[in-house]
């Protein structure tokens, strides 16, 4: 027998444990890692001791592990590499850096400061490469920005302290440059995977040990192989092989298998309730296409054009070529413009920058169902009503237990001459009440289409107070365009699969799309929804 690491357990004297010859080496295999040192073992070892396959050796590790024989650890890991874009910026230098270089040019010259659609065509990068570039200097106090104006009066330390940033990253590129596992995506990671210098693949490992109740058993001799057959054959009856090998008995007293009656999938059921909740407070729902302009998504909501949200990392954009007639107003376009420009009829000063309409008729996957209300008030106007929309949206980013590339979000406005932020947060409340999701704290917010703006959290009982209600009350740079003028409107983008989690007890968005009967039967189903 082989040799045995001792745990001390319950055990019946006398059990025998019949395993098949490959069941008794994998078990064998198992125990001279325990001895060596390691209580798991990754199955792809296991199968290359055996010098077999691993799709091989499933059923197998699936009959010990129902004998209590073995356990099965299931880990995610990450393959972090570059993609194109941070092999370029490895290459060629980041474009903060190149345009860290253009300002100390310029400062060098006496130039104190330029306007950000002129240092935009100075720096020579692109809109993408700017719009990030503009946002990490200001992010490390290198420049500030008044009125779209960039103050480029540098100062030594600030500069020093984002050269050591500049290392840093590229220091992190080098070592991605031919892949590296990680257990987990850290801050650093995160901020790069944002600016898709990187192409982050998810690795399922599966891994085996032994139970305290097998090293018992090896401890005592009582594990035997032998062949196991489940079907009395003639060849087995005519040559008298039936003598040699171990028939698998039948157990009559395993139940039988639950037969779980037809029903829709609990994300389905929760988000159907939510419809439910939001129609009976007065609302309407209202659809949009998913294939969207930017101008809906985006410059209608007085998001400038060069905004970090509106570039690759945070937006599916479609291939060029692709030609879908949507028809945009052309004064509505013109007064859009204006307000981006120098404000406008919206009487603001505006972003100071050289709108494209090229660019506000490009294609992409809407990002927030936002797009749907901005649609529904230029369709319908002044007046009162309450519209929402609970939909697809569809943001670049690696799946794991808190992001998703497509999700759902509950998307909605108020509109009414009387309507206040007041009304607003009395919505949040009450829709909170009616999910049963417990007591709201506020908080200012900001976004660029709103003011004053909200965020609404609400207490998860393993992550604590996490935000889901995000609102605030359209800027008149919104309305104007759309030509509403005595109206206010209040308006609230909710990411309502973070609320699924919490009503349906889960803690990775995954499973909230799952198909595993496994998983499904595992959610705790609130009573209101188990209705019909």
């Amino acid at each position: 027998m082989f040799k045995y690491l001792y745990y001390k357990v319950g055990f019946m004297e006398g059990s025998m444990y019949r395993v098949s010859s490959r069941q008794y080496t994998i078990i064998k295999t198992l125990n001279d890692y325990l001895v060596g040192g390691f209580r798991y073992v990754d199955v792809r070892e296991v199968a290359k001791a055996l010098n077999t396959n691993v799709s091989d050796l499933m059923r197998d590790l699936a009959e010990l592990e129902s004998k209590g024989l073995i356990k099965t650890q299931r880990l995610s890991k990450y393959l972090v590499r570059l993609s194109d874009l941070g092999i370029k910026y490895l290459n060629e230098g980041l474009p903060e850096f190149k345009l860290l270089q253009v300002l100390v040019n310029l400062n060098s010259r006496g130039i104190k400061s330029l306007r950000v659609d002129e240092l935009k065509e100075v720096s020579k990068l692109s809109d993408d490469e700017f719009s990030a570039s503009l946002g990490i200097l200001r992010r490390f106090n290198v420049i500030s920005i008044s009125r779209n104006v960039v103050d480029v009066s540098l100062d030594n330390a600030k500069i020093q302290e984002f050269s050591k940033y500049l290392e840093d990253v590229k220091e992190l590129l080098s070592r991605l440059n031919e892949g590296l596992i990680v257990g987990s995506l850290d801050s650093k990671l995160q901020s790069i995977k944002r600016r898709g210098f990187i192409v982050v693949d998810e690795i399922k490992e599966l891994s085996v040990g032994l139970t305290d109740v097998a090293l018992e058993a090896i401890r005592n001799n009582l594990i035997i192989a032998k062949d196991i057959v489940t079907v009395l054959t003639p060849e087995l009856i005519s040559s008298g092989g039936w003598k040699d090998v171990e028939f698998k008995e039948f157990d009559l007293s395993i139940e039988v298998p639950m037969v779980y009656p037809s029903r829709k999938h609990p994300y389905i059921e929760f988000l159907n309730y939510v419809r439910d909740i939001v129609v009976s407070m007065g609302f309407e729902e209202v659809k949009g296409p998913h294939l969207e302009l930017e101008f809906w998504n985006f410059d209608v909501l007085y998001v400038p054009q060069y905004h970090p949200a509106r570039t690759i990392t945070d937006v599916y954009f479609v291939k060029e070529g692709v030609q879908v007639r949507y028809d945009v107003d052309e004064e509505v376009m013109s007064i859009v413009r204006r307000v981006h420009e120098d404000g406008g009829p919206a009487n603001s000063l505006g972003w100071g920058y050289r709108w494209d309409p090229k660019k506000a008729l490009k294609l992409i996957l809407r990002t927030h169902t936002t797009s749907v209300s901005m649609r529904t008030i230029y369709e319908r106007g002044e007046g009162e009503y309450r519209c929402f929309s609970l939909d697809r949206v569809f943001r670049p980013d690696t799946p794991d237990p808190t992001h998703l590339m497509e999700f759902h979000q509950l998307e909605g406005i108020i509109v009414g001459k009387e309507v206040s932020f007041k009304h607003l947060l009395g919505f949040f409340k009450e829709f909170a009440r009616r999910l049963g999701l417990g007591d709201v704290i506020f908080k200012p917010a900001y976004f660029p289409f709103t003011e004053p703006s909200v965020e609404g959290y609400v207490k998860h009982p393993k992550l604590g107070w996490i935000e889901v209600f995000p609102g605030g009350m359209f800027r008149p740079e919104v309305l104007r365009p759309l030509r509403v003028v005595n109206c206010n409107v209040a308006a609230w983008g909710i990411g309502i699969d973070r609320i699924a989690m919490m009503v349906l007890g889960i803690d990775d968005i995954r499973e909230l799309y799952s198909n595993s009967l496994d998983v499904i039967k595992g959610m705790k189903i609130p009573k209101t929804l188990l209705k019909g």
